[in-house]
């Protein structure tokens, strides 16, 4: 059984996520992802313009004028929510707490998926694979993938991507649409992170909060380490360690973004202090443009 407290925040953002998911936003989704191929569908008489590479021969030969193939993509995807359940997640300064956003952004995918007829699974981890179900469709799957990401208590603290990109290439044999929801706060996962994009259609969703580069000038600060559990006290009116922080933040990032375009890796950022439906829709679009250019 549930908690109350659970059941009315899993329904919460149930309802929140169904009013976001309009059919702009699932328009632009399938726009921005293909489908697993083309499909034939019909012969037709050629038209000026079509294609010549689509000439049907046989058929032309028989009916003593052309005539060209057509095709309908498939459309139907399997998509696959990778969610890091590590306990840096459990930092928040404002509202949320960075699990909670990636909660929220699983659910947004997940709904938009299934409003497109798609596939939804789920890869849960920290510094191993804790719960994995495997893509169905159907809105009561997806209030499982939703329960299950909020409900789930984390046996480990750390954090292994590597473990979670190889567990995904021996469960999902077929390219799919693969979402990374993380902190990204590892640093041996790059070998991983480039055959899961040779195999599969991936996008890497980080996950930040403002304090994780800008502390707030209230003097001496003790903080701990989430997953380590180090702790170390600061003096956050030193403006050498201000500055310092704000660059290696940023030094990190910059890495990050690199390592993602290098290997074709999408990015998509989210902030604790933020809704995540401008930035999905931004990123959504980016894609349908960068699709057109393509064709």
């Amino acid at each position: 059984m549930l908690a109350p407290e659970i059941l009315a925040q899993i329904k919460a953002i149930q309802i929140r996520t169904q009013g976001l998911v309009t059919e702009s936003l699932a328009g632009d989704y399938e726009s921005a992802f293909r489908g697993r191929g083309m499909e034939f569908e019909e012969v037709r008489e050629y038209q000026p313009g079509d294609d010549i590479r689509h000439i049907d021969w046989n058929v032309t030969a028989r009916m003593s004028a052309p005539f060209v193939k057509q095709y309908r993509e498939e459309r139907e995807l399997s998509v696959v929510l990778l969610v890091d359940v590590s306990s840096s997640g459990r930092f928040g300064s404002r509202r949320k707490t960075k699990s909670e956003v990636a909660a929220e952004v699983a659910a947004l995918l997940a709904y938009t998926a299934i409003k497109s007829n798609d596939k939804v699974g789920l890869i849960v981890f920290s510094d191993e694979v804790e719960l994995y179900i495997p893509p169905k469709k159907g809105r009561g799957h997806v209030w499982r993938v939703i329960r299950e990401i909020l409900t789930h208590h984390p046996r480990r603290k750390g954090t292994d991507i590597e473990a979670a990109l190889d567990y995904l290439g021996r469960v999902i044999r077929r390219r799919a649409v693969v979402f990374l929801i993380s902190d990204f706060l590892d640093a041996t996962f790059e070998e991983s992170l480039r055959i899961a994009a040779r195999r599969h259609d991936l996008t890497a969703v980080t996950v930040t909060d403002p304090r994780e580069s800008e502390l707030p000038r209230i003097g001496l600060l003790e903080l701990q380490d989430s997953e380590s559990g180090e702790m170390i006290v600061v003096d956050t009116s030193d403006e050498r360690l201000r500055r310092g922080l704000l660059e290696r933040t940023a030094v990190r990032e910059e890495a990050l973004a690199g390592m993602f375009r290098s290997h074709g890796v999408g990015e998509l950022r989210v902030e604790t202090h933020r809704s995540p439906v401008e930035p999905i829709v931004r990123f959504f679009r980016r894609r349908e443009r960068a699709r057109e250019r393509w064709c």
